[in-house]
């Protein structure tokens, strides 16, 4: 008799671990998306930048006299 109830109460913690850590892994799902998102969102700002870069950083195509000479005090 008390071999069913040791098994009766190993069952229900068994039960009881199983639905915490699908409480868990449901949370850090929800965690993962939200990560995914910011991290494609900062994806899009680099691209971004770098396209600013290039666009403001003068091209090897133009001649040096395109391109301002420094200030004499250099």
């Amino acid at each position: 008799m008390q071999s069913i109830k040791e098994l009766t109460q190993a069952i229900e913690t068994l039960e009881t671990r199983n639905a915490f850590q699908d409480d868990v892994i449901e949370q850090l799902n929800h965690e993962l998306s939200i990560h995914q998102g910011q991290i494609a969102e900062l994806k899009q700002q680099i691209a971004l930048l770098a396209t600013r870069i290039k666009e403001s950083t003068p091209n090897e195509q133009q001649s040096k006299e395109e391109v301002e000479p420094p200030p004499p005090h250099y």
